[in-house]
């Protein structure tokens, strides 16, 4: 059996990507690819990609957006976690994050991944992401 070798994207149910689309952009530094429209189903999908192509993240908005907002401790989705590659690059999330006003919990060590320390905060949606670097070597 052929062994997974990573994410390909990530899909996230948003209430309108017409907002969610340009915070992504400008936020996170995601370039839109692809957008599909279905007029007769209502659903709307974007696709971002990140700058090295290493991820995508598809956002999806369906017809019926009166549910109720997200939250992780329903089941499904928890959080979302990107990475960098040193505390220093965290860092500079953390002045990135802070420029666009997006309120956020400094970044701190992880309770999960000893030596690890993470950056939390929301998408518009109120979607968790973060932000880790793991130990340097």
């Amino acid at each position: 059996m052929a062994k997974l070798m990573s994410v390909h994207h990530l899909a996230l149910t948003v209430t309108d990507v017409d907002r969610s689309v340009p915070w992504y952009v400008r936020v996170l530094e995601l370039e839109e690819v692809t957008r599909r429209e279905e007029p007769e189903t209502g659903l709307r999908k974007v696709v971002l990609r990140s700058a090295g192509d290493e991820f995508s993240v598809v956002l999806v908005q369906h017809a019926d957006t009166g549910r109720r907002g997200f939250d992780e401790r329903r089941t499904g989705l928890d959080h979302v976690a990107f990475r960098v590659h040193s505390a220093a690059e965290l860092a500079e999330w953390e002045s990135r994050l802070a420029e666009f006003g997006v309120h956020y919990q400094q970044a701190a060590p992880s309770r999960t991944f000893e030596g690890s320390r993470v950056l939390v905060f929301r998408d518009p949606d109120g979607i968790q992401l973060e932000i880790w670097a793991d130990p340097e070597l």
